[in-house]
């Protein structure tokens, strides 16, 4: 059985957490490890539906997304984790809760993020049409040790998704001849 992770991908809304962990999903699965993506937007859906974006609602919700990544790691599933996370009291708690958590800043100044917009919601912040926005009316509070920093506005994603791989295999969660082309 492989030996299950969580790879917890935290950062600003639009600085590419999904679009890095996409790949990486692709890529382990191509490799033959069991992996799970659990993307923001998708589980809030199942996991938390009646929440919203307070400070309150956030924290229950990455409880609840850090139990279940720790649910599947622990039955050897890698597990992608993308959530903007903006809390670091509730990153902590995962990291607590979770033996093998690794850590990833997907580090994008706010303006770039604001010019991506892949969603339309800095705009809408911006225009005062939702609120509680990370990053305009919410905070984002850095990680202060993360396993790994990637710079996503001077380097591509299958830089970043190398990177990834990398510690991955230095920290021996997947095999040192990982097959698993970028």
């Amino acid at each position: 059985m492989n030996r299950g992770v969580v790879v917890w991908f935290t950062g600003l809304p639009g600085s590419g957490k999904t679009t890095i962990a996409k790949k990486l999903e692709e890529i382990l699965r191509r490799g033959g490890l069991s992996v799970e993506l659990l993307d923001g937007d998708e589980v809030r859906k199942w996991l938390s539906p009646d929440s919203g974006f307070s400070r309150q609602d956030r924290e229950i919700h990455i409880k609840r997304v850090a139990h279940v990544a720790h649910l599947l790691s622990r039955n050897g599933v890698v597990v992608l984790v993308s959530l903007v996370s903006p809390y670091r009291s509730s990153r902590n708690y995962a990291r607590e809760l979770i033996p093998e958590f690794v850590e990833v800043y997907v580090k994008c100044p706010l303006e770039i993020c604001v010019r991506r917009d892949p969603k339309g919601l800095y705009r809408k912040a911006l225009a005062g049409e939702i609120s509680n926005m990370t990053g305009i009316q919410d905070i984002y509070e850095e990680p202060e040790n993360p396993d790994l920093v990637i710079a996503t506005d001077i380097e591509n994603v299958d830089s970043c998704v190398f990177k990834v791989i990398q510690l991955l295999v230095e920290r021996g969660y997947l095999p040192k001849n990982f097959e698993g082309e970028v």
